[in-house]
């Protein structure tokens, strides 16, 4: 039997802020390291990143670019499997992404005054694709292709370097096939860093997007302050599954591991009527662990991971809005009806053959979502993502005298006489 994992029956709602508690994000002493890092690629540009990649990958770099004999290299290196399933999730998340584009709209709100519309790229963004033991090419897919689909002139991605100096081969295949501008061999907070301020061989973006651990995390967030945007703060990962008896506890279990995957911070909660799935979950947790790596780190995760058996439906949609997940997997009879009622969730996968991972790779949804209950007020990334709207006026002269006396009433009541002025001037040359 699996002891890690806390099992709840019945917590009353005053119990419920401590069963949605995620793991801490930052301290003071990561502030410092990163803020320090920060300052030192702003003051010495390529030569820190040098440093740093000597220092924290391990390797010595003559070139930050990788080139595009790197990028040929690449392409001859990945199986042609893998090539089938990259192109086959870039393809449904092309057509996904596409069908969000904003038409632009032009109304004419009084006779005379017309007010539109348009979506208009970022010309310049900033990816980042975390390396090491998980080289996530399907964030590549994710972020270059909305991306390129948005019209953004430059698309720049960071990535660390293995320690023999070379990205992973998956990552440049990917980039290429997404549409990626330049891929440099940067990896943690100094290339957010980087491609906030800008280095001799890194342009400065206005938006860096993408995961990374807490170093990166934590960059993004202090660089947002006035550097650049972000897409969005974010945290560990999580999931939370709705399911009773009708759903297979197996399915159930291999939801909590794929989560738990993602790394030792991560959070899988269970929230059910059943006690029978409560109770057995643990156990098939458990046997499915087993036949897996990677277990020591997926232990941690499940030592903050819940199952919580709640009263009713109600509770359960109560509990799942206020939580406000990353994932959210509703593997229950009335799948389609509970989904109705979500109104705080990053992203949502119903019935029993929806996983996460079918957003995370190839479904065509974006998994680059938001965490820690960020889901209350931000969206996942998306084609708006990567656009900025910008409105437009043009006023008749008769335009003018149907609003120009509101105006001035409304200038004048605000003691802001130049604004009243400047309708004033023309309505008396009209």
């Amino acid at each position: 039997m699996n002891e890690t994992i806390n099992t709840v029956k019945y917590p009353e709602p005053s119990q419920w802020s401590d069963l949605m508690t995620r793991a801490a994000a930052s301290t003071e002493q990561l502030e410092q390291t990163v803020a320090a890092i920060i300052a030192d690629v702003k003051k010495r540009g390529d030569e820190a990143l040098r440093d740093y990649a000597s220092r924290f990958d391990g390797v010595t770099l003559a070139d930050l670019r990788v080139s595009d004999a790197e990028m040929d290299e690449a392409a001859l290196a990945v199986d042609a499997e893998l090539k089938q399933a990259i192109a086959l999730a870039a393809g449904n998340i092309e057509r996904f992404h596409a069908a969000q584009r904003m038409q632009p709209i032009e109304v004419e709100t009084m006779p005379g005054v017309v007010c539109s519309q348009r979506a208009v790229p970022i010309a310049n963004v900033g990816l980042y694709i975390p390396g090491g033991n998980s080289p996530l090419f399907s964030t590549v897919l994710m972020l270059a292709v909305p991306a390129r689909l948005a019209g953004c002139r430059h698309i720049v991605m960071c990535t660390p370097p293995g320690k023999d100096g070379k990205v992973n081969a998956a990552i440049l295949y990917a980039a290429r096939q997404a549409g990626v501008t330049e891929v440099y061999k940067v990896g943690g907070a100094q290339a957010v860093a980087a491609m906030a301020y800008g280095t001799e061989s890194i342009p400065r973006v206005s938006k860096i997007f993408g995961p990374g651990n807490r170093f990166v995390m934590e960059a993004k967030m202090q660089v947002s302050r006035g550097a650049v945007a972000i897409d969005m703060p974010a945290g560990p990962s999580e999931v939370m599954i709705i399911a009773d008896d009708s759903a297979d506890a197996e399915f159930v279990a291999s939801d909590f591991l794929s989560q738990a995957e993602h790394g030792p911070d991560s959070q899988s909660i269970l929230l059910t009527t059943s006690e029978a799935l409560a109770q057995r979950l643990p156990q098939v947790i458990e046997e499915c662990l087993m036949r897996l790596p990677r277990q020591e780190m997926m232990r941690k995760s499940l030592s903050h991971s819940h199952v919580i058996l709640l009263r009713d439906y109600d509770e359960i949609m109560r509990f799942a809005n206020e939580y406000a997940p990353e994932h959210l997997i509703i593997n229950t009879a009335d799948a389609d009806a509970l989904a109705q009622r979500v109104e705080n969730a990053g992203s949502v996968f119903i019935g029993a053959y929806s996983p996460e991972s079918a957003g995370d790779y190839a479904s065509g949804t974006n998994h680059t979502l938001p965490t820690s209950g960020y889901a209350k007020a931000y969206s996942g990334v998306n084609m708006d993502s990567f656009t900025k709207k910008i409105t437009f006026q043009r006023l008749s002269q008769q335009g003018l005298r149907s609003i120009g006396p509101a105006i001035e009433v409304m200038a004048e009541n605000e003691d802001l006489m130049a604004h009243r002025m400047a309708v004033t001037v023309r309505l008396q040359k009209q």
